[in-house]
């Protein structure tokens, strides 16, 4: 997904810069980058890969040398950025956030249109970043071109642009991605994408930008100069997964949300009444928060009967090869046997997208000595790969257990749209022979998915404000 924070300061914003950024870097793993702007000096930049060290051991060096009173900073799954542009708008640097699908497309738009190259990245991949700025080149003023290029690409985009005046920040036309202020009483302003990365710097949060809103800032105050549209569909795995515990988007914390996604999966047990575990546990640190809810509503004890080596491990989704993030997962787990033989568990986990890792951790537990292991993701089954945030990098639907065991079921991936709503309605018959493909093909002693209602609700905000697609399929 990717995560971003920017500063400008009344003095120098390096500090607040450097570690602002380090705070997004649970969004991203494998480049990331700093730029900043002093009035002497001009703009410097530092950007390095972080697949195998952690952003701060890399940037350590660069943020003692760096001076600037406006500095913006990027945490990226895939393209090195931010970038320096130099164009009719003067010199400005640029990071982003989001997906773009119409790559190819836009790509050929540009180059009918007079663009003359882009800088190809290993892969063959053309950086999105630069494909933005392209975008916004084409129009004579800066916010019409951040305007032109959210509305030219199918996806999700939001953004932060520094000139040497101040720094643009605009979130994504349909909000799937949150943008927040934040405000020092003597030092200036901040962009952040989670509102928790400047509260120990002490900041305030100060306004959350709405869809499409642009806002420009600078170290005395900011204005907003595009108004919010009011369509929203913010990304709903950003309470479910993404998103920090300690964060907050739209006036939802995220730990609070994950509460009560699993007091609410303990309430819906509850009128099954067929479950009766010694304890309840989340996988660490993803399904924490919602057993610590499901532990307090149904008064089952919470327990850890495993642990999470993090020191030396990189993160288990790093590596590209699958089979070798299975492993990666499984060896940062350290079991804790006497909290495991002879047990029932039941077990939380914030969803099950291919169905490889919580699979292996199930099997895991069993042979450890778990008597019963019993599963409950905090949202319903992932039916499609993420247009908007590659939450799922399955490239293809026979990724998703999901799909494949409807495939099993009906002979087909793809059934005609009135048999997969079916499948996504908790109360269909299909639904629950889905979920009994499911249990089988996982090894699970028991299945029950947060429902999406439920979900919507544990959230709290109107659920026509919140994206779905990977679910229901619904734009």
């Amino acid at each position: 997904m990717g995560g971003f924070f920017g500063a400008a300061s009344r003095n120098d914003c390096v500090f607040d810069l450097f570690y602002g950024t380090d705070y997004h870097s649970h969004l991203g793993t494998r480049r990331a980058g700093m730029v900043v702007y002093d009035r002497e000096k001009g703009f410097d930049r530092a950007i390095h890969n972080i697949e195998h060290a952690s952003f701060r051991s890399k940037f350590e060096g660069d943020a003692a040398k760096m001076t600037g009173f406006l500095g913006i900073g990027s945490i990226s799954d895939y393209e090195p950025q931010p970038l320096i542009i130099r164009s009719h708008h003067g010199t400005y640097a640029i990071t982003t956030v989001g997906k773009i699908n119409n790559a190819k497309e836009l790509t050929e738009y540009l180059f009918s249109n007079g663009n003359s190259h882009f800088l190809e990245m290993s892969g063959g991949d053309i950086n999105a970043t630069e494909l933005t700025a392209a975008l916004i080149n084409q129009r004579e003023g800066l916010i019409d071109g951040i305007v032109h290029a959210q509305n030219m690409i199918d996806g999700s985009l939001s953004m932060l642009i520094m000139t040497k005046e101040g720094i643009y920040g605009a979130r994504d036309r349909f909000g799937r991605t949150p943008l927040v202020i934040g405000k020092h009483e003597d030092e200036g302003f901040c962009f952040a994408l989670e509102s928790f990365s400047f509260h120990n710097l002490e900041y305030e949060s100060e306004k959350e930008l709405g869809p499409g809103e642009i806002v420009f800032m600078t170290p005395d105050g900011y204005e907003t100069v595009m108004k919010p549209r009011e369509e929203m569909k913010i990304c709903t795995f950003m309470w479910i997964y993404y998103g920090f515990p300690a964060s907050s988007y739209e006036g939802i914390d995220v730990e609070k949300a994950r509460h009560e996604c699993g007091r609410r999966l303990a309430m819906r047990d509850r009128e099954h009444g067929k479950v009766f575990p010694d304890y309840v546990t989340g996988v660490p640190d993803s399904g924490v928060g919602h057993a610590l809810g499901y532990a307090n509503e149904s008064g089952i004890p919470y327990q850890r009967p495993f642990v999470k080596y993090t020191p030396t491990w990189a993160r288990s989704f790093m590596p590209t090869i699958q089979t070798r993030r299975n492993l990666i997962a499984r060896m940062k787990l350290i079991p804790v046997k006497q909290l495991i033989e002879g047990q029932k568990l039941l077990l939380i986990d914030d969803s099950i997208v291919r169905g490889t890792q919580l699979r292996a951790t199930t099997e895991y537990l069993y042979e450890n000595g778990a008597k019963e292991v019993h599963i409950r993701p905090a949202c319903p089954p992932i039916m499609y790969g993420c247009k908007y945030l590659n939450f799922s990098r399955s490239r293809s639907l026979n990724e998703l257990v999901a799909r494949r065991m409807i495939e099993k079921l009906e002979g087909t991936m793809t059934p005609d749209e009135s048999i997969m709503a079916e499948y996504t309605n908790p109360d269909s018959e299909r639904y629950k022979d889905l979920l009994e493909e499911i249990r089988k093909d996982q090894n699970f002693t028991s299945l029950h998915y947060h429902r999406l209602d439920d979900m919507l609700d544990s959230i709290g905000i109107e659920p026509c404000k919140l994206c779905t697609y990977c679910w229901d399929g619904k734009e």
